[in-house]
């Protein structure tokens, strides 16, 4: 059996960049997991260390600190793409306009760097394991407005199915507004109706070529 990463190695895992899985640490600490299978070291400079698919689920399943001070507040912090509706959404303005746009230009670089031909056109692995978050960034991203409050946009939800997302949004306009951001983002989008309710809404998958 596997022995779990020491507590060292879950602080660096802990610090990992929350959308793309980059890594910071002391040589041997990062030679330490890719040793065990949790990083990986990218073959094209600056060579940074990456978390592997297990790596991402041992994040997971970190715990968090109760409180965190305000010198641990940015490493561990991980950011959230609205999928509407949330009870407490995070604050809007230009300092969450500025983290979507980073969390986005990550997820770019994450492509790049985990595609095999290195498109960025196309989801990669980590957005086919999240689903909802990854179809919520990139609409986040696009500067569609999330459902919250008495606000009224998208809401991104999980179906069933393998592989794919259901997005609703309050009107046909924006409906088709959003398949369009989606399918710009490399997804797959058509319009189906609920047969009870007869509400219109997109079913998304990622496109895989």
């Amino acid at each position: 059996m596997t022995r779990p990463p020491t507590a060292a190695q879950r602080r660096v895992i802990e610090g990992a960049d929350p959308v793309t899985g980059r890594l910071r640490g002391t040589e041997a600490q990062l030679a330490a997991l890719v040793k065990r299978g949790l990083a990986f070291r990218h073959p094209r400079p600056p060579h940074d260390h990456f978390l592997t698919p297990a790596g991402h689920r041992i994040r997971e399943t970190v715990p968090q600190a109760p409180a965190e001070t305000a010198e641990t507040a940015p490493d561990t912090g991980v950011f959230a793409a609205r999928v509407g509706g949330e009870e407490e959404p995070p604050a809007s303005g230009p300092a969450r306009r500025r983290e979507v746009h980073s969390a986005w230009q990550g997820l770019l670089e994450l492509r790049r760097m985990t595609n095999p031909d290195g498109a960025v056109d196309r989801p990669c692995g980590w957005e086919r394991t999240h689903l909802v978050r990854a179809a919520a960034l990139a609409l986040e991203a696009a500067g569609h407005p999330p459902a919250g409050g008495d606000a009224d946009g998208y809401r991104v939800r999980a179906t069933p199915q393998p592989e794919a997302v259901a997005v609703y949004a309050p009107d046909a306009r924006t409906l088709a507004a959003c398949a369009a951001t989606l399918e710009r983002a490399g997804w797959q989008a058509g319009e189906y109706t609920e047969p009870r309710t007869r509400a219109r809404y997109l079913l998304a998958s990622p496109r895989r070529v």
